[in-house]
C-alpha cells in the first residue's frame, strides 16, 4: 500500500503525487479523466442493451408484460441496494478498489447473460448487473470530480450529465442493430460488453488512486442515505428535475420499443432501439452544447423543454402521428440533457472530496427511484388499462413534475439572491 493511499486527510489524492510516491507509472490525469468517461458510457450502454431484447426474451420463452417489468424492476433493485451500502465506501477505501469490483461484478453479469436459457436466470443477471452498476455510477462519478482538470472546472459535471444518456443510447442502438443483422441476437451484444469490460479493467488497473484511505469504511456500509446539512436546500431543489427527466427515461427504456411496436406498429429491433436513442443522444449533445450556460439558466431550459417535448410526444400518440412522437422525443431529450447538466453539475460544485461519493450516492438513489418506480407500475398497468392509457397517465405525470421543477427553481433563485 503507498504511502499516499494511507494518507487520513479529507482530501483526494492528487494522481501525479500518488504516483512519484508509490513509483507506479500509470495513466497521466487527462489519460485517466478519458478512461474514467468511457468506463461511465460502458457501464451505462450495459445497462441498455438487454431493452430491444426483451421482445425477444417474451417471444422465445413466452413470458408476460408484467414479467418483463419485473425484470427491469429487479435491475433498479439491485443498483438502489448497491448505492445503499457500497455508496460511500470509495471515500474510505479508494475509487481504484470499487471500481475493479464493480467492473468483476459486471463481467459475471455479461457471462450469465451470454449462458441464460430462459427467464429465471435472465432475472438473475439483471440483478448482479444492478448490483455492479450502482456500485460503479457514484464512484465513477466522484472520480470524475477527483480528476478534473483545473482549465476546465465543469468538465466533470458535463461528463457525468451526459454519459449515462449517451451510453442508454449507444447500448439499445448497437444492440438493435446486432439483434435485427447480427448472428446469436441474444449473446453477441453481452460477448462484445464483456471484451470491453476487460479493457475498463485494465485501465482501472493503470489508474492513479485519486482518494486518500480514511477511516470508517465499515460503518459506511451500514445502508443509509445522508446528506450534509449545507447541501441540503440545494439537492431539495434538484429532486422535480430529476424525477422528471428519469422517469421519463424510465419509460422509454422499459415500454419506449413496446408503444413503437403496439401504438405505431414499428416492429423493427432496429426501431426499438431508436427509440431510446432518439432520447438519449439529444441529452448528451445539449450536456455538451450547454456546458457555459448559467445553471439557473440550463435547469430551467430542461425543465421546460420536458413539458413541452412530452407535451408534442403525446399528442403524437393521441393523433397517432410517428413525426409528433418523434419530435417529442427528441424536445424532452434536449430537456433530459440540460436536467442532467445541470443537476450532476451542481453536486460536482457544492459537494467537499469526502462528501462526494455519498452525497452522488443520494442523488442517482432518487434519479433511479424516479426512474424504476412509475416504469414498473406502469407496465402492469398495461395489462389492465392497455398501453395507450398507461402512456397518456405516464406522459401527464412526468409534464406536473417538469412544471413542479420550474417553480422549485424560481423560488430556490428568489431565495439565493438576497442572501448573496
Amino acid at each position: 500500500m503507498t504511502v499516499a493511499r494511507m494518507r487520513h486527510d479529507r482530501s483526494p489524492v492528487p494522481p501525479a503525487a500518488a504516483d512519484r510516491v508509490s513509483g507506479r507509472r500509470g495513466l497521466s490525469r487527462g489519460g485517466a479523466f478519458a478512461a474514467i468517461a468511457a468506463i461511465f458510457v460502458l457501464f451505462m450502454a450495459a445497462s441498455s442493451a438487454p431493452s430491444p431484447l426483451y421482445v425477444v426474451y417474451q417471444h422465445e420463452w413466452s413470458f408476460s408484460a408484467s414479467m418483463l417489468t419485473t425484470v427491469f424492476a429487479v435491475y433498479v433493485v439491485g443498483m438502489i441496494g448497491s448505492l445503499l451500502v457500497v455508496g460511500a465506501l470509495s471515500d474510505h477505501i479508494g475509487r481504484r478498489p470499487v471500481l475493479i469490483s464493480a467492473i468483476a461484478l459486471e463481467a459475471v453479469a455479461m457471462l450469465l447473460f451470454i449462458v441464460a436459457g430462459d427467464v429465471s436466470l435472465l432475472l438473475v443477471a439483471r440483478f448482479v448487473q444492478g448490483v455492479a452498476t450502482g456500485a460503479a455510477m457514484t464512484t465513477l462519478g466522484a472520480t470524475l470530480v477527483d480528476l478534473n482538470p483545473p482549465h476546465a472546472p465543469h468538465r466533470a459535471g458535463v461528463i457525468t450529465g451526459a454519459a449515462p444518456t449517451f451510453g442508454l443510447g449507444l447500448g439499445a442502438l448497437g444492440c438493435g442493430f446486432l439483434v435485427q443483422y447480427g448472428p446469436h441476437p441474444t449473446r453477441l451484444v453481452y460477448v462484445l460488453l464483456l471484451a470491453g469490460l476487460v479493457l475498463a479493467g485494465l485501465a482501472v488497473a493503470a489508474l492513479p488512486e485519486t482518494s486518500a484511505l480514511r477511516p470508517g469504511a465499515a460503518r459506511s456500509l451500514q445502508p443509509r442515505l445522508g446528506v450534509a446539512p449545507r447541501l441540503r436546500a440545494d439537492l431539495i431543489a434538484l429532486v422535480p428535475i430529476l424525477v422528471a427527466s428519469w422517469a421519463l427515461g424510465g419509460l422509454y427504456l422499459a415500454l419506449g420499443p413496446s408503444v413503437a411496436a403496439g401504438l405505431f406498429g414499428l416492429s423493427s429491433h432496429v426501431i426499438g432501439g431508436l427509440v431510446v436513442t432518439l432520447l438519449c443522444v439529444p441529452a448528451s449533445v445539449t450536456a455538451f452544447a450547454l456546458r457555459g450556460w448559467p445553471t439557473e439558466r440550463t435547469l430551467a431550459l430542461g425543465a421546460a423543454l420536458l413539458v413541452v417535448g412530452t407535451g408534442v410526444g403525446l399528442t403524437g400518440v393521441e393523433v397517432n402521428s410517428v413525426t409528433a412522437a418523434a419530435l417529442g422525443t427528441a424536445l424532452a431529450g434536449i430537456g433530459f440533457g440540460a436536467a442532467g447538466l445541470a443537476s450532476f453539475g451542481t453536486l460536482a460544485r457544492i459537494a467537499e472530496p469526502a462528501e462526494r461519493g455519498e452525497l452522488f450516492a443520494v442523488a442517482f438513489v432518487i434519479s433511479y427511484l424516479a426512474f424504476s418506480i412509475p416504469a414498473v407500475v406502469a407496465g402492469f398497468a398495461t395489462t389492465d388499462v392497455g398501453l395507450h392509457r398507461t402512456a397518456v397517465v405516464y406522459s401527464a405525470a412526468v409534464i406536473a413534475f417538469g412544471a413542479l421543477a420550474l417553480v422549485a427553481q424560481r423560488v430556490r433563485t428568489s431565495r439565493v439572491r438576497p442572501a448573496a
